[in-house]
Parts: structure tokens; C-alpha cells; sequence
């Protein structure tokens, strides 16, 4: 008896990815989804996607109650690899074991995110598997044309600033100033006022020293 734990959707441009878990003696299959949210850009520099798929393999896990003799298999792909030290920690070394995930336990997992994918009206390219770049690209025309779907692209991914239809929103939050003080461009997480002075972080704290040391 194997439990079989695959992921889809992780590499792609939309929506988030599928966590899918697959008991081979039953055919049981269960999947949760890490939200693309957890792929943009604040979240995605500190890797919150790992601790999400952390999250869902371990409710995965609970919910199917592993027998004391079953193993679990899990897929290869980084998104598992911050699980795995955990895995190992409460079910044992031997139980736990890396593999290309084949077979029902993908193909379900795929299918559960295509059908994710539809359900935001976008129609997935026949193999995509296969076509791994011109998927990418038919992804990115269609959020072109259906640019309020926006918010369902992963847009943590560094590459995605050379493209004009990424640029604002792989942006910092940052706006571009000139310090009242030294004269100084300088960035500051807010959108200046004209009629109020704006300060860089050197002159800033500067300020802040003169201030507290000036007697009331």
C-alpha cells in the first residue's frame, strides 16, 4: 500500500498549483490548492509557497490516516522540499521515499488543476506538458486580453518584469522622490506629497536624531 503525494500547476503562469494525495490500493483521491497568493511578489522572495505545501501535505496525510505499514511516496519537485524533514520526523526514514510520480496519481493531480484553470474561463493547450513555453506564452496572451484575471498570475517570479503586462504589478510599492534635505533621489514606500517635504532614509533618521536630542 502506497500513499502517492504529486503537485501541478507550480511552474505555470496561472492560478496557484494543486497539491493531489493518491491511495494506489483504493484509488482514493483527495487535493487542496496553495493560493496564488502565496506566489506574488512579497510572499514569493520569502518562499511562502514551501511552508503552504507543508501545510496541505500534512492535512493531506491526516485526512487519509496512513496505515502503520504504508509508504509514502513524494513527488521530486522543490515544492516538497521543505515537507520532507518533517515527513521523515513523524512517520520514519524508510516510509518516506522521492520519486517521479506516473500514472493515476499525476494524472488525477493534473487534471484537478486544468479544472481549476477552466473554472477562471481559461482553456488549457492540448499537451502542455509538451509545450511547456508556448503554454507560458498562451497563458500571458490571455491574460493580455483579459487583463481583471491579473490577479490569478503568479507574478512573484523575477523573469516576469521584462514584460510591460507585469511591470506595476512586480513593482516593490516604492515611488520615486527627491529629498528636501540633501537633494538626493531617493524611494519611499508611499506616494509623495508635493506640498509636504519628503526625506531619504539617510536624512530621515538624521531628523530623527536632532529631534530627539533637541530640548523641550
Amino acid at each position: 500500500m502506497t500513499i502517492i503525494i504529486d503537485d501541478a500547476g507550480t511552474g505555470d503562469l496561472l492560478f496557484g498549483a494543486v497539491i493531489g494525495s493518491f491511495r494506489d490500493s483504493t484509488k482514493e483521491f483527495r487535493y487542496e490548492v496553495i493560493d496564488v497568493k502565496h506566489f506574488k511578489t512579497g510572499p514569493f522572495s520569502r518562499k511562502a509557497y514551501l511552508t503552504q505545501a507543508s501545510k496541505i501535505v500534512a492535512k493531506l496525510l491526516s485526512d487519509m490516516e496512513p496505515e502503520p505499514d504504508e509508504e509514502i511516496h513524494i513527488c521530486r519537485g522543490y515544492i516538497f522540499d521543505d515537507v520532507i524533514p518533517k515527513l521523515k520526523q513523524k512517520y520514519g526514514e524508510d516510509r518516506i521515499h522521492r520519486v517521479k510520480v506516473m500514472g493515476d496519481a499525476q494524472d488525477l493531480t493534473e487534471v484537478a488543476y486544468l479544472d481549476e484553470l477552466r473554472n477562471l474561463g481559461y482553456e488549457p493547450l492540448p499537451e502542455r506538458e509538451a509545450k511547456r513555453a508556448k503554454s507560458f506564452f498562451h497563458m500571458m496572451r490571455w491574460l493580455k486580453a483579459n487583463p481583471d484575471m491579473l490577479p490569478y498570475a503568479k507574478t512573484g517570479w523575477p523573469r516576469l518584469a521584462r514584460y510591460n503586462l507585469f511591470k506595476k504589478l512586480h513593482s516593490d510599492g516604492y515611488c520615486t522622490a527627491v529629498c528636501s534635505d540633501c537633494g538626493c533621489q531617493c524611494k519611499v514606500p508611499f506616494k509623495p506629497d508635493p506640498n509636504r517635504s519628503v526625506y531619504c532614509p539617510k536624512c530621515w533618521v538624521k531628523r530623527r536624531k536632532r529631534k530627539k536630542h533637541t530640548p523641550a
